[in-house]
């Protein structure tokens, strides 16, 4: 065994039987002794290195933490903020969709098909109160015995009124036979 000793602790093999005895039964000596052996102090002049190493690295990395904290804050900004607008986006999309579909071909159609019916119902009930309000004489009471201004306004009136109304009707006769195209942009 002592030769194993040896071998593996070269540095020992000046040592006497009794330094060896001495060196197993005395703490102070066996520290002293083991402190001085090359392979010790290699390992600790590298567990030093190893030491001041990180404590660099430790150092730099703690240079590094103001702007890294700042730069998390910026982050979290940015991202708070681009949810933000994501979330505003939607808001506009759904908006405008809705304005758009006024404006649909669909929408259009229908609201002129409605506008032709209120512009006939407009026009029938101007004639209907026209009946019921003075009887169509034939321009008596007038000194000329030509027709009243009465009759005129009325005739003028409901002429642009059923004229609107004839308009209409035509552009849906054209949509209904494909003549209308529309164009998305």
């Amino acid at each position: 065994m002592t030769t194993a000793l040896l071998n593996d602790f070269p540095e020992l093999a000046d040592l006497s039987r009794e330094d060896l005895e001495d060196l197993l039964n005395d703490h102070v000596y066996f520290q002293a002794v083991f402190h001085s052996l090359p392979r010790v102090k290699a390992m600790y002049e590298s567990q030093t290195e190893l030491s001041m190493a990180n404590e660099s690295i430790a150092k730099h990395n703690l240079s590094l933490q103001d702007p890294l904290y700042k730069l998390r804050s910026e982050t979290q900004e940015a991202f708070d903020d681009a949810k933000n607008l994501e979330a505003r986006w939607k808001e506009v999309d759904r908006e405008q969709r809705e304005v758009y579909q006024r404006f649909s071909p669909q929408f259009l159609l229908m609201r002129l098909k409605h506008s032709k019916t209120e512009q006939d119902d407009a026009s029938e009930a101007l004639a209907s109160a026209f009946v019921q309000q003075s009887p169509i004489s034939t321009g008596v009471g007038t000194p000329n015995g030509g027709p009243s201004k009465e009759i005129d306004d009325f005739v003028r009136e409901y002429k642009d009124l059923r004229k609107i109304y004839h308009k209409r009707v035509m552009w849906e006769d054209r949509w209904s036979s494909g003549l209308v195209n529309w164009r998305d942009d």
